[in-house]
């Protein structure tokens, strides 16, 4: 077999059929396999009624691993401490470094939108929110395959800054793979609590009904494979989720001044995650296409990963020429990317224009991989399409609102005969008398 090439759809929105065809490229069910669905729901219902026991039954099933307790897939704060401590000198100050980017800008957050707040009305009512963090939170780090050092920080960060006490992170480890260190030593930068080296439906089951020895969180956060997906959809309403994430997704709006090294590049970065991953560049350039094409050519068979690259491009992205730029902006609304690039020589032209998107990337030099890693913002984005309606991972999510409503007397004698109005029109007399005792003498 020769090397994998790479043809992404072309297309132009100047074709009768593009929007069809574009569409269908869009296209991707998020409903889980009714296989994977029956057995994620034995799982949880086996780890709700055995705990432990059952967790280290599928731990042992399903990992490999050769434990015979859960003590030893505990990992504690020492081993994360421990493992910080023995990196070589690069990757400690880069792992340094993200964090503390990744800290400040979830600090600026929690400054902009994460603080309690209340006004007084002239009737000297105090009206308000009290803004107060989740008390247990679990963070699910997808491992395996491969490790998620920079995935530890950007879910347990913004917890901490958000003042989540109990920040519990579980991540599969294979028993022929030894526990990363990046991974614990990330943990222990991030003010990891407990963690503990189970994975899949079985550690979603964990923290969600908890176990003598996995404390049961309020929250369960970060992403995983079709089971891990299957068993967060199946707890939400026990406990709360932060979304069911699909395939990595960029979409990328040139208008040829870029060089086209750089743009194949940033697609190739999210084609290599999977072979459903998708990769999309507008452009009203169509010579651009073509020198894009010719990368793409040139670069993916130096790529490591070149084999998947070429699948999820081949299958699921897309080259488009479009009529302007503020065709490319609208169509990209439709999209509704989860990491969306304007890689032009006026970035700040376009952006306004641009209202759905889970990360915007602003100019040529703001590259996708940056925000992965150390820029600061959260890399956890909503995907397929939900970033219509949805947002990053912050730490508003690790954090719940209460209403305050301190009424003076004045307040009640202005708001009582208005509420007892309303509410002998829904039948509820209860109600209005509540309001009504409190006019009285």
């Amino acid at each position: 077999m020769g090397e994998p090439t790479a043809k992404p759809l072309r297309l132009s929105t100047a074709d009768p059929g593009f929007e069809a065809d574009f569409l269908a490229r869009l296209s991707w069910s998020g409903e889980t396999d009714a296989a994977i669905e029956q057995r994620v729901i034995a799982i949880l219902d086996d780890v709700r009624q055995r705990g432990d026991e059952a967790v280290l039954e599928y731990t042992r099933r399903f990992d490999g691993t050769l434990a015979t307790s859960m003590a030893e897939l505990a990992i504690s704060p020492e081993d994360m401490r421990q493992a910080f401590e023995a990196l070589p000198s690069d990757q400690r100050l880069a792992l340094e470094f993200a964090a503390t980017r990744v800290r400040t800008y979830h600090e600026a957050q929690m400054r902009a939108c994460g603080e309690s707040w209340s006004h007084v009305d002239p009737d000297g009512n105090r009206l308000g929110q009290k803004v107060t963090p989740i008390d247990r939170v679990g963070i699910y780090v997808p491992g395996g395959k491969a490790a998620y050092p920079s995935s530890v920080l950007m879910n347990a960060i913004p917890a901490q800054v958000a003042g989540v006490r109990h920040i519990i992170m579980v991540v599969p480890t294979p028993g022929s793979v030894p526990r990363n260190p990046l991974v614990l030593a990330a943990a222990h930068l991030a003010g990891v609590t407990q963690a503990w080296a189970i994975g899949g439906a079985q550690a979603i089951a964990a923290l969600a009904y908890g176990t003598a020895s996995v404390t049961g969180v309020d929250k369960i956060t970060g992403p995983g494979n079709a089971y891990v997906a299957a068993a967060k959809r199946r707890v939400f309403g026990m406990v709360g989720i932060d979304m069911i994430a699909g395939p990595s997704e960029i979409l990328v709006l040139a208008d040829g001044t870029t060089p086209p090294d750089w743009v194949a590049m940033d697609l190739f970065s999210q084609a290599e995650h999977d072979e459903m991953a998708q990769s999309i560049l507008l452009t009203p350039d169509e010579g651009y296409l073509e020198a894009v094409q010719q990368s793409i050519d040139r670069l993916l068979p130096t790529m490591p990963r070149r084999d998947i690259i070429a699948a999820s491009l081949n299958g699921r992205g897309a080259l488009v020429h479009t009529r302007s730029m503020e065709e490319a902006c609208a169509w990209s609304n439709r999209v509704a990317p989860e990491h969306l690039e304007i890689c032009c020589a006026e970035p700040g032209r376009w952006e306004p224009l641009l209202i759905h998107a889970g990360a915007i990337f602003l100019g040529a030099y703001a590259s996708e991989t940056l925000g992965d890693y150390c820029a600061g913002p959260n890399h956890v984005l909503p995907t397929s399409r939900t970033a219509r309606f949805s947002s990053p991972l912050g730490v508003y999510d690790f954090q719940k609102r209460s209403s305050l409503i301190d009424i003076s007397a004045a307040g009640a004698r202005r708001l009582g005969p208005s509420a007892m109005i309303l509410a002998r029109g829904e039948g509820l007399f209860a109600h209005a008398r509540a309001a009504e005792l409190r006019l009285e003498p």
